[in-house]
């Protein structure tokens, strides 16, 4: 970080004079003029970090999950996740040229980025459940389960009304022409999305928060973007304070039945009040109840706090993105304005029992952060993930079948013996239980699929389990994962290749670029 000290212009400034008066004046010599310059040491000014001098950007620690024996840990949970910040991330890394850091790499993120060929539900549900079982390509004689849930496409029409809060950071972290310049145009693409009764307000914070719009109409479209245009960067970052007035804001023009949310955007360098990441995490749970939900949008780069950025959607019933160009910002708030805002299901949770008989370690890839006690699955008091209008999840098991002999697991075990007596259930891999709540609803509602232990060759799978597996691939080879014995980029990439398919916005090619690119 640069510092300009006082003291250095004001010796600039005597040596200055000092070569003009040569005629009648007293001339100072150094000494005298440093002694002079020493009385103003104290007096310094920092100057905004950038990250072109110095990267300040923060990831919470990722630690990979590990297999696991269905015998000693018979019950997988977790909650589902549907952002997708991590690849955007990514991708802004590899772009700049380069590396990308081990625990920026969420790996469901970047498999969840995708769109995949999943069909409509066709009952009572909100989404439908889709698996397939096959090759591992990364570990010989290991198999994959892919699980894909498919959100229900709810028109326009028959969406409910909208209480949007949008709260921007406007402190001097913002001033790049990647944060507050290019988060004015994001939010204008999501504007011209509005409806006549949606309602809109703006609230800003830096030093400290306030409302710059009253709830407006959508209608008023011009009004709207006007407010956008009249924000500029300054100051410190007062993220509370700005969270705690946006839902009040939000709190009073609820719309009951209707989708209440806070669009916040922001580098998450917050550095006044309330700042820490526990501390974000307990004023959010704290607002959760409030039944407002919440999204996330990440900005910028060198100071970028995507680990606070996390919490807050984790935990605020929200989602989470990062903005790194005008293209993403068209795609999630424009071609998937739907889907990003707004929720079809909530605390949407997965539970899968392996069964020994077949399967004698698993384990899930990627969701480190969003696994749960097994306790916690019944539990509706638990936060999970939300499910969007036309939105897709995925999740991928990586198994070591029974018989199979593998590094990555113990073996040889005297007391523990893997139990193959299991008879009523033979021909079963898993059983899945799936939970959620209506949007508005306070209990949940399960469903349950069972898998048939019956896989399918690589060449033979679906070309949505040939591109998920190449982007999961492609993560743990950025994570440098020690539970992978092949990563060969090239393969990855012939992966990706064959699997290429429903591709119009041409994300999918992009992909297979963006792994080129890496050794």
């Amino acid at each position: 970080m640069k510092k300009h000290h006082l003291f250095s212009s004001f010796f600039l400034l005597l040596l200055f004079t000092n070569c003009k008066n040569n005629s009648g004046s007293r001339h100072y010599d150094i000494e005298e003029t440093m002694e002079a310059v020493e009385a103003f040491e104290p007096l310094i000014i920092d100057e905004p970090q950038t990250g072109s001098e110095t990267n300040t950007e923060s990831y919470a620690e990722v630690e990979e999950n590990p297999f696991e024996s269905p015998n000693k840990s018979p019950l997988s949970t977790f909650s589902i996740d549907v952002d997708n910040a991590s690849y955007t991330n990514i991708r802004r890394f590899l772009n700049d040229g380069q590396k990308v850091p081990k625990d920026a790499v969420r790996v469901e993120e970047m498999m969840n980025f995708f769109k995949y060929s999943y069909p409509q539900p066709k009952d009572a549900h909100p989404f439908s459940i889709n698996t397939e079982y096959s090759q591992s390509p990364w570990n010989e004689n290991h198999k994959l389960l892919k699980i894909g849930l498919q959100g229900k496409d709810i028109p326009m029409t028959n969406l409910p009304l909208s209480n949007f809060v949008f709260l921007i950071d406007v402190s001097g972290s913002m001033s790049d022409a990647n944060k507050l310049p290019l988060l004015k145009e994001s939010m204008k693409i999501l504007v011209k999305e509005l409806r006549e009764k949606d309602k809109v307000s703006i609230v800003v914070y830096a030093g400290s928060a306030g409302v710059v719009l009253e709830p407006t109409s959508g209608n008023e479209k011009e009004k709207i973007m006007d407010a956008f245009d009249d924000l500029n960067a300054g100051g410190s970052t007062s993220g509370g304070e700005g969270i705690e007035l946006a839902y009040k804001l939000a709190e009073q023009n609820f719309i009951k039945e209707g989708n209440n949310r806070i669009i916040i955007a922001t580098d998450g360098d917050f550095n006044v009040g309330i700042s820490s990441d526990s501390e974000m995490e307990d004023l959010i749970e704290e607002k959760r109840k409030s039944g407002v939900y919440l999204t996330v949008l990440g900005f910028g780069m060198g100071n970028y706090k995507d680990s606070k950025m996390e919490i807050l959607a984790d935990k605020g019933n929200g989602n989470y993105a990062y903005i790194d160009n005008i293209q993403e910002a068209n795609r999630f708030l424009g071609k998937e304005f739907k889907g990003s805002m707004f929720a079809i299901a909530k605390d949407v949770k997965i539970q899968v029992e392996f069964n020994p008989k077949h399967v004698q370690a698993y384990r899930l890839i990627g969701y480190e952060n969003r696994k749960l006690k097994a306790e916690d699955f019944k539990n509706d008091a638990i936060d999970a993930g939300e499910l969007g209008s036309n939105h897709s999840v995925t999740a991928l098991y990586e198994i070591i079948p029974t018989g199979v002999e593998s590094n990555y697991i113990a073996s040889d075990l005297k007391y523990t013996k893997v139990n193959s007596e299991v008879t009523n259930y033979a021909n079963e891999l898993a059983t899945i239980k799936f939970r959620y709540k209506k949007p508005d609803g306070d209990k949940s509602i399960e469903m349950v699929k069972t898998i048939e232990n019956k896989s399918i060759s690589l060449d033979n799978s679906s070309a949505d389990f040939k591109f998920c597996t190449s982007v999961a691939w492609f993560g743990l080879k950025l994570r440098e994962s020690k539970l992978i014995s092949n990563s060969s980029s090239s393969a990855i990439i012939k992966l990706a290749k064959s699997g290429l398919a429903n591709d119009e916005d041409g994300y999918k090619s992009e992909f297979i670029r963006l792994a080129e690119t890496v050794n």
